[in-house]
C-alpha cells in the first residue's frame, strides 16, 4: 500500500518554547554552579578552620613538621591542603596496669592489681618521642611503673607489705621520679587496688597465719595465767598479814580487856559491900543457868556455897 506524502506538513517550531528551555538549561547550571561553588568554600572552610576541645592540645604540621600547638579551646586558622592537625589529649588519663606478680624480700609471691592517672605536660616532646601515641605511652608507663612496684616490694617483706598498704603507693610513686619527664609525660599518681596472694598459696598461707596466731594467743594466756596466779599470791600474802596483825590486834585488845577485867574485880573484893553484892549477883547467874531446859525447881544443899548466899544464919 503505498502513501501519499503530498498532503504532509512540515513541522512547526514555536519561539517561545524553545526560548524556555533554553533559560530553564541555564538556570538548572547556575544552579549547580552555586552548589559546586557552595561546596567548594564548605571544603575551603574546613581546610582552614582549627576547632580546638578543651580537653586537648591541637597541633598543626606542615609537611611532618611540627608549626605550632594550640593549648586552648577556640577555633584558628591553618593553610588548607598544606597544613594538617593532629590532636593530642591533656585532660587526665586513667590506665590500667596490667595484672603481675611480684616477689617480696622473704622470696613471697604476690599478686598486684594496679591504675595509673597520668597526663601529657609537653606535648611536642610527647610528639617527638613517641609520635603522640597514647599507646605507645601507656605500654611506657606500663614498663615504669611495673619496675618501680617489682623494686620496692623487693625490698620490703610481706608482713610489712600487708602492714603498709596505705603507703606503698608513694614509695613507688617516689621510685619512679621523673623518669616519664623524657616522653613529655606527668604523672599524677599511682594506686594499687589490689594486693593479694596467689590462689594457690592462700589456703597455705591462711593455715600459717592461724598457726601463728594461735601460738600468740597461747602466749598470752601463759602469761595472763602466770600473772594471775602473781597476783594472787600477794594477795594472799596480803590477807595473811592482815589477818596476823588483826589476831595480834585482837589478843592485845583481849589482853587488855581483861587485864581491866581483873582490875574491876580486885576493886570490887577489896571492898565488903561490893565483895558481897557480887557474889550476890554472882549465884543469881549461877541459878539462872542452872535453870535453863524448863527446870523451874532448884534444888540445894545446905553445905553448897550457892544455898549460903539465899540462906541466912
Amino acid at each position: 500500500m503505498a502513501l501519499n506524502n503530498k498532503n504532509k506538513q512540515p513541522p512547526i517550531v514555536d519561539p517561545d518554547r524553545n526560548e524556555a528551555a533554553i533559560l530553564l538549561r541555564k538556570g538548572i547550571i547556575r544552579r549547580v554552579i552555586i552548589v559546586l561553588a557552595i561546596i567548594v568554600v564548605f571544603v575551603l572552610l574546613q581546610q582552614c578552620l582549627v576547632i580546638t576541645m578543651p580537653n586537648e592540645y591541637k597541633v598543626i604540621r606542615q609537611f611532618g613538621e611540627i608549626k605550632s600547638i594550640t593549648t586552648s579551646s577556640g577555633v584558628s586558622l591553618k593553610v588548607p591542603f598544606i597544613q594538617d592537625t593532629f590532636s593530642v589529649p591533656n585532660n587526665v588519663q586513667l590506665y590500667d596496669i596490667p595484672i603481675s606478680d611480684v616477689i617480696t624480700q622473704d622470696k613471697k609471691t604476690m599478686v598486684a592489681d594496679s591504675f595509673v592517672l597520668w597526663r601529657v605536660q609537653d606535648p611536642t616532646l610527647f610528639i617527638r618521642s613517641i609520635g603522640g601515641n597514647v599507646t605507645q605511652a601507656e605500654s611506657r608507663i606500663s614498663n615504669i611503673s611495673y619496675n618501680s612496684m617489682k623494686n620496692v616490694i623487693s625490698r620490703l617483706p610481706q608482713s610489712e607489705i600487708i602492714s603498709g598498704r596505705d603507703t606503698l603507693a608513694d614509695k613507688i610513686f617516689e621510685n619512679i621520679g621523673n623518669q616519664l619527664g623524657e616522653y613529655g609525660v606527668d604523672m599524677i599518681g599511682i594506686e594499687t587496688k589490689h594486693l593479694d596472694l596467689p590462689d594457690d598459696n592462700k589456703q597455705a598461707v591462711y593455715t600459717r597465719m592461724i598457726s601463728e596466731r594461735n601460738n600468740i594467743a597461747a602466749s598470752y594466756e601463759a602469761e595472763g595465767e602466770e600473772e594471775a596466779r602473781m597476783i594472787r599470791n600477794e594477795t594472799d600474802m596480803s590477807v595473811s598479814i592482815r589477818l596476823s596483825q588483826a589476831n595480834a590486834q585482837a589478843a592485845q585488845t583481849i589482853a587488855e580487856g581483861e587485864q581491866a577485867y581483873m582490875e574491876i574485880l580486885a576493886a570490887a573484893y577489896n571492898d565488903l559491900d561490893r565483895a558481897e553484892f557480887y557474889a550476890f549477883v554472882r549465884a543469881l547467874d549461877a541459878a539462872k543457868a542452872s535453870l535453863a531446859g524448863g527446870e523451874t525447881t532448884l534444888i540445894l544443899d545446905s553445905d553448897s556455897p550457892l544455898a549460903q548466899v539465899f540462906y541466912n544464919k
